[in-house]
């Protein structure tokens, strides 16, 4: 299982929002760059990237950032927040991004899905399936829509991507733990599931990892490791893929 730590950028700061709200906002370092490789000095494999400002106002001056962390520490990034269209997309992987991350555009734009993974690949796009009450968020968590779970799935599936991101918006930066019981409706539906939203303690991780044979893949954290009570290296080591003998 991976664990994956997060990094969200906004006005060019590593910050962190609770449940999604510019108005709950801390600032942990005005060096998302310093951040990163912090990160990827304590054993990360792969970062998780979130663009709040593309996400949220749609656009953003963010880019030479996430190209810096992608170019200079050569680590696994996957990255998301506003791309609703062709040329975002094409820009965070010329930025040297691994991986993209859609959500609005999935539902709203089914047309651009097809074609990014026409271009990029199913294996390279991860869907974000960002959800209050069981039902998808999209704009940046700005709106609730009127798509379940199951029909957004559905509409992944169909295009051959079978990687997603969970995230219950309720948990997300509060540290109270994941959605499992939403994560337990995700498991054995041929899905690559990373969990993310509430993370707190190793014992969260421990219940993910406990859920891998039904597609539960990993976890990303994020309010925890900007806390001290929070090993991250302790994390990656303990979590790290079995290998086989």
């Amino acid at each position: 299982m991976i664990v994956i730590p997060a990094i969200d950028i906004r006005k060019g700061n590593s910050v962190r929002l609770k449940q999604g709200l510019v108005g709950n906002e801390t600032i942990h370092s005005n060096d998302p760059f310093e951040t990163a490789r912090l990160w990827k000095s304590k054993g990360a494999a792969r970062i998780h990237i979130v663009d709040l400002d593309a996400a949220i106002e749609g656009h953003s001056q963010n880019t030479p950032i996430i190209k810096r962390i992608c170019s200079d520490l050569k680590i696994e990034v996957e990255v998301g927040g506003g791309l609703r269209d062709m040329e975002k997309i094409g820009e965070i992987f010329e930025a040297g991004a691994s991986y993209a991350v859609l959500g609005t555009v999935i539902l709203q734009k089914p047309q651009i899905l097809k074609e990014a993974v026409e271009k990029y690949g199913a294996s390279k796009i991860i869907a974000a399936l960002d959800v209050k009450d069981d039902m998808v968020a999209v704009k940046g968590w700005k709106e609730i829509s009127q798509i379940s779970t199951d029909e957004f799935i559905a509409s992944v599936q169909k295009h051959g991507i079978d990687q997603i991101i969970y995230t219950d918006i309720s948990k997300d930066g509060m540290l109270v733990g994941p959605n499992f019981e939403g994560l337990k409706k995700l498991l054995n539906r041929n899905l690559r599931i990373i969990v993310s939203g509430g993370i707190k303690t190793i014992d969260d991780l421990i219940k993910v990892r406990e859920n891998e044979s039904g597609g539960a893949i990993g976890a990303i954290v994020g309010s925890a490791i900007y806390t001290k009570d929070f090993d991250l290296q302790k994390a990656i080591e303990t979590f790290a893929p079995r290998r086989s003998q």
